[in-house]
């Protein structure tokens, strides 16, 4: 049996140290009104006390490289739960990056086939790669992928649509992005 191909080691840290933090991208937006949806979408959300603490409990370094483009409204949602998040703890590093300033790294983490963003990359503090997550939580995303299969996407984005008004406070992202942040700070398996 023939051998995949193996893709080349990437890295990260160079990657990461060439993103640009939070302030820095959204002063780069294409849309300014996406990005003042953004701040004002940050200063709102809020973190339960069990999260916060979590959060506050990560004693590691955590390195995430956030593909995100403010064009897209996945990115305007979920941004900011990322940022406030990351906020929480001194040991959260996040930076940002285009599609397009690292396609060698984002080819990796297409969803479907596509290049769809947002796309958190979970690093650990030796830049080890631990985990992604993205577009948009698992709800989401098997909602996209049965429309996609049945030949229905409008009906499977309405869903979507309907699964977000239910989660205004974004606690499906929350969840899961907890997840991620705890296995990239673990010391342990």
């Amino acid at each position: 049996m023939p051998r995949p191909p193996v893709l080349p080691v990437l890295d990260w840290k160079a990657i990461f140290e060439s993103a640009r933090s939070f302030d820095a991208w959204l002063e780069i937006a294409e849309h300014p009104e996406h990005a003042e949806k953004m701040k004002a979408a940050l200063e709102r959300q809020t973190l339960d006390p069990v999260t916060a603490g979590a959060l506050r409990a990560i004693d590691r370094p955590v390195h995430v490289i956030a593909f995100a483009e403010d064009w897209c409204p996945e990115v305007v949602r979920h941004v900011p739960v990322l940022e406030v998040m990351a906020r929480e703890s001194d040991h959260i590093h996040v930076r940002y990056l285009t599609r397009d300033e690292h396609p060698d790294a984002f080819v990796r983490f297409l969803t479907n086939g596509g290049e769809a963003v947002p796309k958190f990359v979970f690093l650990s503090d030796q830049f080890v790669e631990c985990g992604n997550w993205g577009p948009m939580a698992d709800g989401g995303r098997e909602l996209i992928s049965r429309g996609k299969a049945c030949g229905d996407v409008k009906a499977a984005r309405e869903k979507v649509t309907a699964l977000y008004s239910a989660d205004k406070d974004r606690q499906l992202a929350v969840r899961e992005l907890l997840g991620r942040f705890v296995i990239a700070s673990c010391t342990a398996p």
